[in-house]
This record gives C-alpha cells, structure tokens and sequence, in this order.
C-alpha cells in the first residue's frame, strides 16, 4: 500500500480507539447505575433498571444506531456528530449488559459481609461503597474484558454512518486496490492486536485489584486448597459413618 492508503488506515485506528474508549467510559457508567439500582430496596427502582436492561438487551446495536443517528434527529430537530451518536448508542447498548454483570457480583458477595456492617452500624450507602464494592469489583474483571472485547468488535457498525474507524478506512483501501484478502487480512490483525492488549491490561487490573483486597493467586490458591481438603474431610467422614 501507498504512504497515503496506510495514512487513512491509521486514521481509522485513532478513530475506533476514541470510539473505543468513550463508548466504553459511558457503559461503564451506566452498568454501575443500573447495576446498583437492580439491587435497591425500591421496587419501582429495580423494575425501571430491569426494563431499561431488557429493552436494550433485546434489540440490536445496529439498530441502535440507526435509530439515534437518523430517527432521533428527525424527532428533535438535531443531528448528532457520527463520534456522538457511536457512542450513544454503544454505550447504552453494551452497557445493559454490564449492568447484569455488577448485579451478579453484587449479588455473589457473601451476606455475612454485609450483615457485619449491618452490626457495625453502617448505612446502606457506606456497606456498599466500604464492603461490598471492594469484593465485588475484582470480580467484575473478566466479564468486563470479554465485554470490552465485544464493544470493540462492535464499534465496526458505526461504519453504517460513513464514519471513517478501522473497517470504513479498510473498505475504502480495498475499494482503490481490489485487494480484499490482503487488506482485510491486516483490518484482521489489527483488531486482534488491540484486544490482545486490551486483555492484558484488565487481567493486570484485575490482580491489582485482588491484591488491594488481599486476594492475590497464592492466598486463592490456598483458600480453594483447603475448600478441597475440608470437603474431602467431610466426604470421608461420611463414607465411614456409612
């Protein structure tokens, strides 16, 4: 490829990093605020999280974005930029899927840890932020780096608005030298390069984050060994009783 057609692929690559990052920032913050209100004591509260998960869960992000850059603005009179309307979309769709993630890590931490705050004479607001969020959080890594990994892929639909990311630029390469299987050969790799170090990057944040709590790989290797060895205690205890 020329100077000027790999120019315009590495425009692409800075466009669908920018998507990358603020679409991610966005769901992140919409899975913590709809995760957190799955789980309050209002019901009117987690009915209307559930409903919002529901909804965009169920439809596509394709759609999605179809509807936030050419229905919206027809309804309100106003056009949002292709970077805006990307992460619109993106955003809220992938970030109903977070939302189950923190419900579920939330959910998986154990009651004695929140009935101790509870006798502490902690307030709902300082058992989540002081107990409960520390736990649950390092948990949250790995459904989040396969999630971070999917919102990548999927930042290609946005080339459905004419935005030049990674697979618009690619397209436009393969246009000019009828080359497909090279060009895309490399769009390929690209993409795994970047999911490759987006993985490592929150298996890295994962381990500090364990580490914080004081749940490093030796003290969980430990705990799952001595799980083991009790259970196998058990087990044989009961086999004599037998």
């Amino acid at each position: 490829m020329t100077p000027g057609l790999w120019k315009l692929v590495l425009e692409g690559v800075w466009t669908t990093l920018q998507l990358l990052v603020s679409s991610a920032l966005l769901a992140a913050a919409v899975s913590f605020t709809v995760g957190l209100a799955r789980t309050h004591r209002r019901r009117a509260v987690r009915f209307l999280a559930g409903f919002y998960t529901e909804v965009f869960r169920g439809t596509s992000a394709l759609v999605m974005i179809f509807w936030v850059f050419f229905v919206l603005p027809v309804a309100f009179g106003r056009q949002l930029v292709p970077m805006w309307a990307g992460t619109l979309a993106l955003g809220l769709t992938y970030g109903a899927y977070g939302a189950e993630i923190v419900r579920g890590a939330l959910g998986a931490v154990d009651p004695a840890q929140r009935e101790g705050g509870i006798a502490l004479s902690l307030t709902p607001a300082q058992r989540m932020r002081l107990i409960v969020l520390p736990q649950a959080v390092p948990e949250m890594i790995p459904p989040f780096c396969n999630l971070l990994v999917e919102l990548l892929k999927g930042t290609a639909l946005v080339s459905v608005m004419g935005m030049g990311d990674l697979t618009f630029s690619a397209n436009l390469v393969r246009l000019a030298l009828q080359r497909s299987a090279e060009i895309y050969a490399y769009v390929l790799l690209i993409y795994f390069v970047i999911a490759f170090a987006l993985t490592r990057l929150m298996r890295a944040l994962e381990k500090r984050l364990k580490a914080s709590v004081g749940r490093d790989a030796g003290t969980e290797t430990a705990a799952r060994a001595s799980r083991r060895a009790k259970t196998a205690g058990v087990a044989a205890g009961g086999g004599g009783v037998a």
